[in-house]
């Protein structure tokens, strides 16, 4: 049961890991295409910050740290 979880936890942390990446990609295009006069969707990027990228950072972050902290409790367990 825990292996299976951790497995569902590890899958979902690289979905999210993907879509911080794009988020950064798209941010890094609209912030040129906005200086260079080209709308290539700043504003909506902007727009989408707080409901979907904020979270996905503090999830990726959160699942790092539990990822780890259950690695390192599973190591201490079988170790004794």
């Amino acid at each position: 049961m825990k292996d299976k979880l951790l497995n569902w936890l590890n899958i979902i942390l690289v979905a999210d890991v993907f879509l911080v990446i794009l988020g950064f990609v798209w941010f890094a295009i609209a912030v040129i295409g906005n200086a260079s006069g080209i709308n290539l969707g700043l504003d909506l990027w902007h727009k989408l910050w707080i409901p979907l990228f904020n979270p996905a950072i503090g999830i990726l972050m959160g699942g790092a740290l539990l990822s780890g902290i259950t690695s390192w409790v599973s190591k201490k367990l079988m170790k004794n």
